[in-house]
């Protein structure tokens, strides 16, 4: 064989074993895609969910429910039991909302003389007053729950935004990892066929100068 048959024979080798490698690299990312893909089928349903959950739509929901069953009978518990109490002993005259300015006083009936009963006109300023303090409360009630409903949905969100960031990171890393081996391994290829290659020269150059040796004994 002379040197440039054993340069191309080393060129066709080194390029089938770079597909080889080529080959093997892209049947591995196959793989794990395919793993991958298993992996988030499995957690799928879960993180569906828990979007579900987070939706803006889903809370003011909850919140909906919350203020018509438990507020409810929380506001009332706390006007009946603390707020009545507090302005009956409070007021003179008995209870915030039976307090009112008479404008024109109530007619009573008088059968006798054909006069029929006229009620009273007045301003119920203490029935005002108490629909404010109902109002108050249920206002400040849904303030607190909101701001904690808030306080989770952020809390979800963060450690939701660092997970990613984790995967995004590792990913990264990972890929990185794999370019390198890839080209080390690449660049062990080259060298050893440039090994391999300066071998054969040597080889090539120490049958030339026996051959030419052999060529001087015979012409002598």
């Amino acid at each position: 064989m002379t040197e440039r048959q054993i340069k191309r024979v080393k060129k066709r080798t080194m390029r089938k074993e770079l597909a080889e490698e080529r080959r093997r690299q892209r049947a591995l990312k196959k793989a794990k895609t395919a793993v991958e893909k298993v992996e988030k089928g499995a957690t799928g349903f879960w993180a569906d969910f828990k979007k579900f959950v987070a939706k803006g739509n889903m809370i003011d929901l909850a919140v909906a429910v919350v203020v018509s069953t438990a507020f409810n009978k929380v506001v009332n518990s706390i006007v009946s039991n603390i707020i009545t109490p507090l302005t009956t002993c409070l007021l003179p005259n008995g209870s915030l909302a039976e307090r009112e300015i008479v404008l024109k006083p109530a007619i009573e009936a008088d059968e006798g003389n054909g006069i029929a009963a006229v009620p009273a006109v007045a301003l119920k300023y203490g029935a005002v007053f108490q629909a404010l303090i109902d109002f108050l409360i249920i206002a400040l009630s849904i303030f607190l729950v909101l701001k904690f409903i808030l306080k989770l949905k952020n809390a979800i969100r963060a450690k939701e935004i660092k997970a990613a960031e984790a995967r995004a990171k590792a990913a990264a890393e990972k890929k990185k990892q794999e370019e390198k081996e890839a080209a080390e391994r690449e660049e062990k290829i080259r060298r050893e066929f440039i090994e391999d290659v300066a071998v054969q020269a040597d080889v090539l150059t120490d049958i030339k100068e026996i051959l030419l040796r052999i060529e001087k004994k015979s012409a002598s």
